[in-house]
């Protein structure tokens, strides 16, 4: 596989981030549309001009609404993205003193790159081996590592999982994974709200059997919205990752060794979202079946092996 270029890879992620910014506010008020029209028809058992046009005059007066609430999500998404993302994975400040080793890394790659920032380091009180970056700016990108991570692997292999990271952090690809994380879980939380809904009115008539099968077919809809988002974000921004990393360290087989030893215990027992386990070098959930693995965010580690093994 090619290496794209960094800059290549930046304009791609700033492209893709943009384009979920877009979509999100323009899909969720084609849902809010579509469950105004499902209302008005459960109330009138009917459809005419007249609701129709009472549809696009409720729907006129909420969307400033809709994008009021899109605004404010993306703010506190913007300001306590770090806080949110390190509670969602138990993730906790490493301090110097408590591991030099780590931060003598961090800053030797950061030096050797340019980086005018180093990021923030965290730790996962977890015996299993994984690490993530994550981040928006210079002034919020971190990199958690779990404890068996640092017990567990060599200086050279953990030098080429932070550059890894911080591959991450150079193509944008954390910006872009934080903005679809956030989008993943507005629409997530809005088809837990729909199917509550269904769950606690069932009242039957032809009037509640519509309504009921549009806020199943609408809630469906936002689910798949989900895993498209997803599919959108390539899976070759590990490749590429890791490609970065042994440009960074001129040591391909140390993060291939890694990666084996990863691949053998990666579950972090914390992760309990998929949207955030999008964010580690492995992901820390099981894909216990077809499905799952189909729309995995992840490449087969075996290949990442050996396509190092070929640098």
């Amino acid at each position: 596989m090619a290496y794209v270029g960094l800059q290549s890879q930046i304009r791609r992620n700033n492209w893709y981030s943009i384009w979920l910014l877009i979509c999100f506010p323009l899909v969720l008020s084609a849902l809010s549309w579509a469950l105004l029209f499902l209302w008005r028809y459960h109330r009138s058992n009917e459809f005419d001009p007249f609701s129709i046009t009472q549809v696009h005059i409720d729907f006129l007066t909420i969307f400033p609404l809709i994008l009021l609430g899109v605004g404010l999500w993306f703010i506190v998404a913007f300001f306590f993205h770090r806080q949110l993302i390190m509670r969602a994975t138990d993730s906790k400040p490493l301090e110097r003193m408590a591991n030099k080793r780590v931060y003598n890394l961090v800053e030797n790659l950061c030096l050797a790159e340019g980086m005018p920032r180093m990021p923030r380091i965290y730790v996962i009180d977890d015996a299993s081996l994984n690490a993530f970056a994550s981040g928006i700016h210079s002034g919020s990108y971190a990199i958690s590592l779990s404890r068996g991570i640092l017990e567990k692997l060599d200086d050279a292999e953990l030098e080429a999982v932070i550059a890894h990271e911080l591959t991450h952090i150079k193509n944008r690809d954390t910006r872009l994974l934080i903005v679809s994380i956030i989008f993943v879980g507005i629409f997530a939380f809005l088809s837990e709200i729909m199917f509550k809904t269904i769950r606690y009115k069932r009242e039957g008539g032809k009037g509640e059997g519509l309504w009921f099968a549009g806020a199943i077919g609408l809630s469906t809809l936002a689910y798949v919205v989900s895993l498209l988002i997803q599919l959108a974000i390539s899976r070759k921004r590990e490749f590429m990752a890791d490609a970065g990393a042994a440009e960074m360290t001129r040591k391909p087989e140390a993060l291939a060794n890694a990666l084996r030893k990863i691949s053998a215990d990666p579950r972090i027992e914390a992760v309990g979202r998929k949207d955030v386990a999008q964010l580690f070098i492995e992901n820390p959930q099981e894909r216990s079946n077809w499905f799952e693995r189909l729309f995995s965010t992840h490449p087969p580690i075996g290949e990442r092996i050996a396509y190092l093994e070929q640098l």
